[in-house]
């Protein structure tokens, strides 16, 4: 039986190599940690806006929220990842 396109991009997801932006954050409490984002993404993002999107998240994160929106360039990076 074929895989439906939400399980295509799902197993897609799965195949890529994530992890956070700052090779450091992984060993930090994940109050304190930054974005969570995939390889090709983190290669593309600039130190500015990696900076930034770290700033954002873990501000997110010290108001006890989960998530943090994407600046409107990350968010389209994402999806094409």
């Amino acid at each position: 039986m074929p895989l439906k396109k939400s399980q295509k991009s799902l197993k897609k997801w799965t195949k890529q190599k994530w992890g956070y932006i700052t090779k450091s954050d992984s060993k930090k409490p994940r109050r304190k940690r930054g974005r969570y984002l995939p390889e090709s993404v983190r290669k593309s993002l600039s130190p500015s806006q990696k900076a930034y999107e770290n700033r954002k998240k873990r501000k997110a994160s010290a108001k006890g929220k989960q998530r943090a929106k994407y600046t409107k360039k990350i968010a389209r990076k994402v999806r094409r990842a």
